[in-house]
């Protein structure tokens, strides 16, 4: 069965892969096979990740900054320097904003929405020359989109913005999944519970709010990284190739 999980000789690009869940993503591409690009704003950060990783296999690192049409635009020239096709694409890159109802700003919507939602389009939109390329019926190119259980539930802890995004998200996903299997490109939604990540640091450095927050989930604790690894994998290798359109929970039953 092991050939059905493997990423022998494919690429892809993780984008926010130097931490978190990125990076959780982009190790377990790289030790299942693949040359992984990973993408951030710091690229001393991703560098420092990429060099980590390369301990398993092939790791390069890229600066993005994709809180802009430009920087999708930007990316995609660079990467187009480096390979002439891309077979796997996670848009893992994403924020929060947390606050108040009655003084939750409009820069907290604004600043989401774009990174969260318009720059996971704006990536596809860009890179779909070298998603195109490769794409085949018998193995499929691949767009894995991060989303979130809090893009289904309504457990929000005050992130009204962060809800809706990864709803988009999903949705977006639908509709590009549908519009693009036709290309042999399969577009899946990854939507993640608790993780440890930057976003979630607060809780996980907190030994009495990570025990409270383990309580919400039946599982009764927070998922780890072989876990995401395997999803991802699975998604992006012949084990997955049948899917698409598909918003997949990994969150130890907390949407339950």
């Amino acid at each position: 069965m092991q050939e059905y999980f493997s990423l022998a000789g494919r690429t892809a690009l993780v984008t926010g892969g130097s931490r978190g869940i990125g990076r959780m993503i982009a190790k377990g591409f790289v030790k299942a096979g693949a040359r992984v690009f990973i993408c951030s704003r710091k690229l001393a950060e991703g560098e420092e990740t990429a060099k980590e990783l390369s301990q398993f296999g092939e790791c390069i690192a890229l600066r993005a900054d994709l809180s802009s049409e430009e920087g999708a635009k930007a990316l995609a020239a660079e990467l187009q320097q480096h390979t002439g096709q891309l077979d796997i694409l996670v848009n893992n890159a994403g924020t929060a904003w947390g606050g108040e109802l009655e003084t939750f700003p409009a820069e907290g919507w604004h600043k989401v929405m774009q990174l969260n939602v318009t720059a996971v389009f704006s990536t596809i939109q860009q890179l779909l020359p070298l998603l195109r390329k490769g794409a085949n019926a018998d193995n499929p190119t691949r767009v894995i989109n991060i989303g979130s259980v809090a893009g289904i539930s309504t457990f929000g802890e005050q992130a009204y913005s962060y809800g809706p995004s990864k709803a988009a998200v999903h949705q977006m996903s639908r509709l590009l999944a549908r519009e693009l299997v036709n290309e042999h490109i399969n577009v899946n939604v990854i939507a993640p519970g608790r993780f440890p990540s930057k976003m979630t640091r607060h809780i996980h450095s907190d030994p009495k709010a990570l025990a409270e927050d383990c309580e919400m989930i039946p599982m009764g604790r927070w998922g780890k990284e072989e876990e995401m690894s395997a999803l991802a994998i699975m998604l992006a290798s012949a084990a997955g190739a049948y899917m698409a359109g598909n918003i997949i929970p990994i969150d130890g039953g907390f949407t339950l």
